[in-house]
């Protein structure tokens, strides 16, 4: 651990995985599409594919990612949020850990795909961005995807401004020998335009 809180610990005290899950089905009871990511991510990857779920929550992303056939493993820091995923999928990884430490954990470095959605990368603990964007990197195999979802400003995150710019999400990448491949203004493939307050990347490492 890193020994300073993230923006997500600050908001919510580690102790949201409940009502974070009731939100979300709520949702899907009311009729919405709450699988976004996951078909985002299927739609890039080949049939069972292994993705790291970084910042995985309740684990809703992950859990549908392996019902379409990928093998998945889920991180987060809250353990709230875990017992959840536990409990909704017992067989699968759910891994308690910080990823500034994921190396920490023992984990492969062959990912197919790295995920982080719900804005995972602007709640890091302050200062920790490139270190977790190098981390996420390292357990890419060569021509793996980090694939990211980020709110860049007030309307589309959980705290008045925004923590993090494109451009400094981008440069982190690039330190981490990643480059950019492509970029939306949602998980359903719109067009992103400069000033947009929504970003889904899509970042690559060389596949040599």
């Amino acid at each position: 651990m890193t020994g300073q809180s993230d923006r997500w610990a600050e908001l919510t005290g580690g102790q949201a995985g409940e009502e974070y899950a009731r939100r979300f089905a709520r949702l899907a009871a009311s009729g919405h599409d709450v699988h976004g990511e996951a078909t985002f991510c299927t739609a890039l990857l080949k049939p069972g594919a292994r993705v790291l779920d970084a910042g995985c929550g309740t684990g809703r992303i992950a859990i549908r990612l392996a019902e379409l056939g990928h093998h998945c493993t889920g991180v987060d820091v809250d353990s709230s949020m875990l017992a959840v995923a536990r409990r909704e999928a017992p067989a699968q990884d759910w891994l308690l850990g910080d990823l500034a430490r994921l190396d920490a954990l023992g984990l492969d470095t062959d990912f197919d795909l790295v995920l982080a959605a719900g804005n995972v990368i602007p709640l890091l603990a302050p200062g920790t961005g490139a270190a977790v964007v190098a981390q996420l990197a390292g357990a890419l195999r060569p021509g793996g995807l980090l694939v990211t979802g980020m709110g860049l400003d007030a309307a589309h995150l959980p705290v008045e401004d925004a923590p993090v710019t494109l451009a400094e999400f981008d440069e982190w990448c690039t330190r981490a020998g990643l480059s950019l491949r492509q970029r939306y203004a949602t998980w359903s493939g719109d067009p992103y335009s400069d000033g947009g307050g929504y970003a889904v990347s899509v970042h690559t490492r060389p596949a040599t």
